[in-house]
């Protein structure tokens, strides 16, 4: 049996499949958000310790048996957390995580730094790590300088499964301080940072082993035997590996908390000024290329939390068939935006509203809101080298018909549905924690599910769409002004 352990923003999820990648059962443990002051996103390392007991908890008590035949697990996270130890490993300050924007002025002065895009292929962003630890260093000094360590969420739990600082490839090109072509770490962008090397875990690729599951663990789960811990993915590479988006060409459209479109490469494609993410893959000699915006599903419960009514009676007033465009466009920069913008004091709005804007209506926009950002990274992927024939749709949204009808009108393209089955990031770290046990093949391990269907554009409406989405792009300029703070 393997695991595959998932360390989200809003849980952890444990899943357990055997040496067929059947998946035997899965998890959760609950994780909230603490937001102290606009722009700030936290968590306390501690509560991802729980959360992780509690799924493997979940576990055990389902399928004992199973779970004592682990022989290795697989590990994905959240990305760009940044988390703080001093020389005893002890946690410093609250974890600072993906969505949080404070440092966007420190990222703004690293990435006039031209060393920063030339080596990491991509834009500091205000969310990555290293603007976080110079907003540290200026904010908090004294937190600053007892840093021994800085991990990245899932080598946090990596740390406590195994007593390893260790990280891997594809989590790590997330930090600003990667040299990604080279799949190493920049001892010159860490001093950019007044860090240097000996702060950094070591690196691994994604599908070796990076340490054992320490024994007093094994047995709390009722483990016997050694059990091998993967290096393990960031979460998209993760959910990549899950989808079988291994292989040049393949592509993928995620629907969580945030959007993700994602294609995987054969060589490292960089261009910086799209706001593309150019990282590495979780196989080695691989990378991928992904567009990120920072509120998808997050864009439709907020919508869910002023109205008052469930995501899924939302939608579901919507029916199943898809209606052009109203006058009324919504723009989901709920905390900013990555790309293309790479604007975090963006904020949203709804435009065009009418008194016979009612509350389908507003849901409608909603949807297509996120189905036109997410067009705004198919052309930001274009304009970087990659195009996209055709994208598999993972992640809670992608529960909703009408949704994915959209998306795959907005974009052109067809959105295929993956067979039933859980094919996201804790499926793919478990297929990390088999190919790091067994030595298997990793592009034979991690295939593609087979296709339940496929949701094509509505050609009708592609004239509509196009319409509204210049509307979109119109918008964001026109607001802008009235945004900064």
């Amino acid at each position: 049996m393997y695991l595959g352990l998932d360390l989200g923003t809003s849980g952890v999820k444990a899943m357990l499949i055997d040496g067929d990648q059947k998946i035997i059962g899965s998890a959760n443990g609950g994780l909230d958000v603490s937001r102290p002051h606009p722009g700030w996103s936290e968590q306390e390392p501690s509560h991802w310790i729980r959360a992780t007991e509690e799924a493997v908890a979940g576990l055990r008590a389902t399928h004992p048996k199973e779970l004592a035949a682990v022989r290795g697990i697989g590990l994905s996270g959240q990305m760009h957390g940044a988390t703080l130890l001093d020389a005893d490993d002890k946690v410093l300050r609250p974890c600072i995580l993906w969505n949080d924007t404070r440092s966007y002025h420190e990222a703004a002065a690293l990435d006039a730094d031209p060393r920063f895009r030339a080596l990491t292929g991509n834009i500091v962003f205000p969310g990555f790590t290293a603007p976080k630890l110079a907003w540290v260093a200026k904010h908090e000094p004294d937190v600053f300088a007892k840093v021994r360590w800085v991990l990245l969420p899932k080598d946090y739990l990596r740390l406590w499964l195994t007593g390893e600082h260790i990280s891997e490839m594809s989590d790590s090109a997330g930090t600003s301080w990667l040299d990604t072509g080279k799949r190493k770490w920049s001892s010159e962008l860490l001093a950019a940072t007044d860090l240097d090397e000996k702060q950094m875990p070591t690196l691994v690729e994604g599908t070796d082993a990076a340490g054992k599951l320490r024994g007093e663990l094994a047995s709390n789960w009722g483990i016997s035997g050694d059990v091998v811990v993967a290096g393990g993915a960031g979460d998209n590479a993760a959910s990549a590996c899950g989808m079988g988006t291994v292989s040049h060409g393949a592509a993928f459209v995620s629907l969580g908390t945030s959007g993700v479109l994602f294609a995987a490469n054969g060589s490292y494609l960089p261009k910086p000024e799209s706001a593309v993410h150019a990282f590495c893959h979780a196989l080695p000699n691989t990378w991928h290329q992904m567009g990120v915006i920072l509120s998808a599903t997050d864009a439709l419960n907020w919508h869910s939390s002023v109205t008052g009514k469930s995501a899924a009676d939302l939608t579901g007033e919507l029916g199943d068939t898809l209606k052009a465009p109203s006058s009324v466009t919504f723009l989901p920069y709920l905390s900013g935006e990555r790309t293309p913008h790479n604007d975090a004091t963006i904020r949203g709005a709804f435009i065009g509203l009418g008194h016979e804007s009612g509350r389908a209506v507003l849901t409608q926009a909603v949807l297509e809101g996120v189905s036109f950002a997410i067009r705004d990274n198919l052309e930001a992927l274009r304009s970087a080298g990659t195009d996209i024939a055709r994208v598999t749709a993972i992640g809670g949204g992608s529960r909703s018909r009408y949704w994915l009808a959209s998306i795959a009108t907005a974009l052109g393209v067809p959105v295929d549905l993956p067979a039933d089955g859980d094919f996201g990031a804790a499926f793919g770290a478990a297929r990390l924690g088999l190919i790091a046990a067994t030595g298997a093949d990793p592009v034979a391990v991690c295939s593609t599910p087979e296709t339940a269907g496929t949701i094509e554009p509505v050609t009708a409406l592609t004239g509509a769409y196009e319409d509204a989405y210049k509307r979109y792009r119109a918008l964001y300029p026109a607001i802008k002004p009235l945004s900064a703070h």
